[in-house]
């Protein structure tokens, strides 16, 4: 080597083959950060398509224990369960009833899977007649009269044997008046699973489908964050910690990438973050027209999701991505 010659820098050794690329990966997915949204309604023997979300459906309660019984098998250990009710009002009442079809869900899972983490979606829009999240006073919704419905949502839930209850609505002080109700009923170890940081976001088109949720007039950005603000959202962390919360989440999860990872370096319980149903219909969308490979895009958007920060990662991506991580 002469003196005038500089020696090249090769970082491309560390990406030579596959096994070095996979001694050396900086971050790893597991089936066991995947919890699983399942949408459940009345009736037997249903599997119905969501068009707006091929490869998800509503289960009817049977059916639907027979999918978490296949997630559980390739090694999911948690679903998430949405309602829909046989019939709805102006309070969302059926979100608490002991009959319920979550409550009957979480009941059936428990019999047949009672090693598996059930959680339950705690908001009121699936059960209303108008479709928000809470109780109607003078055209707005009402923060103070919803929280006490949702608290008896979350006792509801946690009588049927829920492992936790994850308030979605963005109600403030919803975690502190739930955790208080779940103590007071002696559920000392139902956890909260907090929607912190949940964006007014126009990603959650094909979940108002799947769910039947869309709101009959205006829009949730009154109560729902705004998608610019950023330190917003650490405060929404915060308040939500000092409340009670046992794991916190950011949804949506690739639009807010940069939120997760500003969260996870301030936050000390585990960080969730919801890869929603707008994310999983764009890659659908796309592999169906033939425009990308959806089996790498989805792998390289849960992965960035993980990379970010996320410990477990909300995903109706879980069932097929298991199918790739499984050996």
């Amino acid at each position: 080597m002469t003196e005038n010659e500089s020696i090249i820098i090769r970082p491309r050794r560390l990406r030579r083959t596959p096994a070095i690329r996979d001694m050396v990966r900086e971050t790893t997915l597991s089936v066991k950060d995947f919890i699983a949204p399942l949408f459940v309604k009345p009736g037997k023997g249903k599997k119905d398509p969501i068009s707006s979300m091929p490869g998800q459906y509503q289960f009817s309660v049977d059916t639907l224990v027979k999918e978490a019984g296949e997630l559980w098998e390739l090694g999911i250990p948690s679903v998430i369960l949405f309602g829909l009710p046989d019939q709805k009002d102006a309070t969302g009442s059926r979100s608490w009833a002991e009959d319920g079809i979550v409550q009957q869900a979480v009941s059936a899972i428990k019999d047949r899977l009672p090693e598996m983490v059930v959680i339950t979606d705690v908001c009121l829009c699936e059960y209303t007649d108008h479709g928000h999240c809470g109780v109607i006073v003078n055209g707005e919704v009402d923060n103070n009269a919803t929280l006490e419905l949702l608290a008896r949502q979350a006792v509801s839930y946690a009588r049927a044997g829920t492992d936790f209850v994850a308030p979605s609505d963005m109600m403030d002080g919803r975690v502190a008046v739930i955790r208080k109700a779940l103590d007071a009923e002696k559920y000392f170890n139902t956890g909260i699973l907090s929607y912190a940081i949940k964006y007014d976001s126009a990603f959650y088109g094909p979940f108002r489908e799947a769910a039947d949720s869309a709101p009959q007039f205006g829009d949730r950005a009154g109560y729902q964050m705004d998608p610019a603000n950023a330190i917003e959202a650490l405060k929404e962390a915060e308040l939500d910690l000092e409340e009670g919360a046992d794991i916190i989440m950011v949804k949506p999860a690739i639009p807010y990438l940069d939120i997760i990872a500003r969260v996870r370096e301030v936050s000390l319980v585990p960080l969730a973050a919801y890869n929603v149903s707008g994310e999983y219909a764009m890659v659908k969308a796309a592999e169906m027209n033939g425009w990308i490979d959806g089996k790498r895009a989805m792998m390289e958007m849960l992965i960035s999701i993980k990379r970010a920060g996320a410990d477990l990662i909300l995903t109706y991506f879980a069932k097929e991505a298991a199918g790739h991580l499984n050996p």
